[in-house]
């Protein structure tokens, strides 16, 4: 699991920035901590203050480690500092075995690499020179300035003489994005969770249990034909199956096309909630609030602290009823706010210390915990 993630001019965090995974001393909700390490963190603020970029060093990572696609990196570096390198620390806990990993790149050109395990060394890079020690076997290497030299150590090597560095590399490897409003979802292991191929491959029965379990009206099924009350639709041969809803009450089944822009966010992404659950990795959520009622993204944050192990949840909401002691813990929320000339900065909602009887919700949109936008409305 991920206890700390550093940066520095990248994208609009200009100073150096970190987001602190590391639990601290209040005693409320266990559940959304694992050991010493929180399972997630949501990001609060503005409009164009920082929120999605807050995301973008875990995908970034992802997408350079198994995305086969080139990366542009210069779209990443902060175009107002005088500073044009970038520099990105991850530090996770594996089975109590600490391993800490960063690069840092200049244009599309990475610069320097360093991956560490219980403070051992066992990969640097310097630009286009390499050196891995496994085993007590140090070899050096000539590195492409574009990739990523852990990518090919990995894919050479699987690391199948280091057990720690397996599991975390599958670890990283079960991770999830997914953009709620655009309803992107990408995986890295290379399972699709598009609600059409996971029906295929699973079939309604987790979904429905999982609508069942939480007393949603309806169910849903998956198939080619359907038809009561005189109503009928049917699909072609050669076009698949279709998903329609079946609602308490209604003897008529909705096709998903025809349902809420709500209902149809929730099906396309719940197979990669409940995935992200079943098996631990990172799950990455962006306008987490697109289309959901407030009390529907609750459920969601609950049923993934509640019933994961190790997952860890990053997500970005405009949803302020999320700022509850009986949700998330202090130190799992930061708001983000822009500083002119300076870029983005974090605050973390436990810095302020508020107490767990207090309302979180109101101490933000008083401005207790920054991140509050002003509008004109707001000094007549």
């Amino acid at each position: 699991m991920i206890k700390r993630i550093s940066i520095r001019n990248f994208k609009c965090f200009k100073n150096e920035t970190v987001f602190d995974l590391k639990k601290t001393n209040y005693q409320l909700l266990n559940q959304n901590t694992h050991g010493k390490i929180l399972k997630g963190l949501l990001f609060v603020g503005d409009n164009a203050s920082g929120k999605t970029t807050a995301l973008l060093p875990l995908k970034l990572l992802l997408d350079l480690l198994f995305k086969d696609k080139e990366i542009n990196l210069v779209l990443y570096q902060c175009l107002f500092s005088e500073n044009q390198t970038t520099d990105l620390k991850f530090e996770f806990e594996m089975e109590n075995h600490e391993i800490i990993y960063d690069f840092s790149f200049f244009g599309n050109s990475i610069t320097e690499e360093k991956l560490s395990v219980d403070g051992q060394i066992v990969l640097e890079r310097l630009k286009d020179s390499g050196k891995l020690i496994l085993q007590d076997n140090v070899t050096f290497h000539e590195v492409d300035e574009a990739l990523l030299f852990l990518k090919r150590v990995y894919f050479n090597t699987r690391f199948a003489e280091n057990e720690i560095l397996e599991k975390w590399f599958d670890y990283l490897k079960k991770s999830i994005y997914i953009n709620a409003y655009s309803r992107q979802i990408i995986t890295y292991d290379g399972e699709s969770l598009i609600i059409r191929k996971y029906m295929e491959a699973h079939s309604p029965e987790k979904l429905n249990r999982f609508l069942s379990d939480y007393h949603f009206d309806y169910l849903i099924q998956y198939t080619k034909d359907i038809e009561k009350k005189g109503v009928h639709f049917s699909m072609e041969e050669d076009e698949g199956k279709m998903i329609f809803f079946e609602r308490k009450g209604f003897d008529i089944p909705m096709p998903l096309f025809m349902e809420s822009t709500g209902n149809q966010t929730l099906l396309n992404i719940l197979p990669a909630v409940i995935s992200a659950v079943e098996r631990d990795g990172l799950l990455i959520i962006d306008e987490f609030s697109s289309g959901l009622h407030n009390k529907l993204e609750e459920l969601l944050v609950k049923y993934i602290m509640q019933s994961s192990t190790a997952t860890q949840l990053f997500c970005v909401s405009h949803s302020t009823n999320l700022l509850s002691n009986a949700i998330l813990r202090p130190d799992q929320i930061y708001s983000v706010e822009m500083s002119d000339g300076e870029g983005s900065r974090l605050n973390r909602f436990s810095d302020e210390k508020p107490r767990a009887a207090q309302n979180l919700e109101k101490m933000y949109l008083s401005g207790v915990f920054g991140g509050i936008p002003e509008y004109g409305i707001d000094k007549e």
